[in-house]
């Protein structure tokens, strides 16, 4: 026998079994149907102001749900599809619980592999949050009380921006960043140079070691992390969270655990469109506010 690609796992077919999330579940058409329609929704019931430009490329820009009334607190949030796929207008469904929590939302967009790397993604990631803290207040929001978020690969990119010197690269204070709510997320990226997404990422082992969260020590012993997973995502995804949690804990950090028993690797995220979701409970904690009474969507 030889020596396993990555932990216990001998093969790529081994990998992608736990990696693929499209085919962890019976129909991946229905899960993207359901945010794709969502999404359509949230730009019509809520206040937007779309494709803000925080970068120099085409592909920098966030869609903006401002607050209705300031200055709240505010989430940007990362989108998931594996850094390769999909964009802000796929997830505008993430600012439909946090806007009737009464938190403005800045959702981002970014470049995707093979056109740009992982490295020039997280860049953009960190971008985005020193672009939130300069013009918070033009849409409602507290520059002092900046959340960030994420799913899947957008997990990633959050946690990534918890790992950043903001004095020391930005001229920003160093608690730039006041919490995270991380959903489903991927936390070590060392599996992946041996999946299916390899050939649309490249990854080098330099750049899985500088872009791995579970491989980097936070700068700071007091940033709260709620990570969240679904009880039905593949065995990694739930260890990768596990692991990450445990990890986050041990270097001083607050850390709460908020496993979704039934959820899958999709429908974890679906209650960020609605603020009385388990998840949405959650980040009103993290955020200090008051959720709204049951039954309110």
């Amino acid at each position: 026998m030889g020596q396993p690609l990555y932990r216990r796992f001998m093969t790529q077919a081994e990998l992608d079994a736990e990696y693929d999330v499209e085919r962890s579940v019976p129909d991946f058409m229905v899960h993207a149907r359901h945010f794709i329609d969502e999404s359509k929704l949230a730009r019509h019931r809520l206040n937007c102001r779309l494709d803000v430009a925080y970068g120099p490329t085409l592909d920098e820009h966030l869609d903006l749900f401002p607050a209705r009334r300031g200055p709240a607190p505010v989430v940007v949030f990362f989108h998931g599809g594996y850094w390769r796929m999909l964009s802000s207008k796929d997830f505008s469904m993430a600012g439909l619980g946090p806007a009737a929590l009464g938190a403005a939302v800045a959702n981002v967009n970014y470049s995707l592999c093979p056109k740009v790397t992982i490295d020039e993604i997280v860049r953009q990631a960190r971008a985005a949050v020193a672009w939130t803290h300069a013009h918070a207040a033009d849409f409602g929001g507290d520059p002092d009380r900046i959340f960030v978020a994420g799913h899947s690969a957008g997990a990633h990119l959050a946690a990534m921006t918890l790992a950043t010197d903001w004095a020391g690269d930005y001229g920003l204070p160093d608690d730039t960043i006041k919490g995270a709510l991380l959903v489903s997320g991927l936390y070590d990226l060392r599996p992946l140079p041996y999946c299916f997404v390899q050939p649309a990422l490249q990854l080098t082992a330099d750049q899985v070691q500088r872009n791995s969260p579970m491989l980097s020590p936070p700068l700071r012993r007091d940033l709260p992390v709620i990570v969240s997973w679904g009880g039905a995502e593949p065995a990694e995804f739930r260890r990768q969270s596990e692991d990450f949690l445990t990890a986050w804990q041990r270097a001083g950090n607050p850390g709460e655990p908020l496993c979704q028993a039934e959820a899958n690797h999709f429908t974890a995220l679906y209650g960020m469109g609605d603020a009385d979701s388990v998840l949405c409970r959650a980040l009103a904690r993290l955020m200090g506010l008051a959720r709204p009474s049951a039954g309110r969507r």
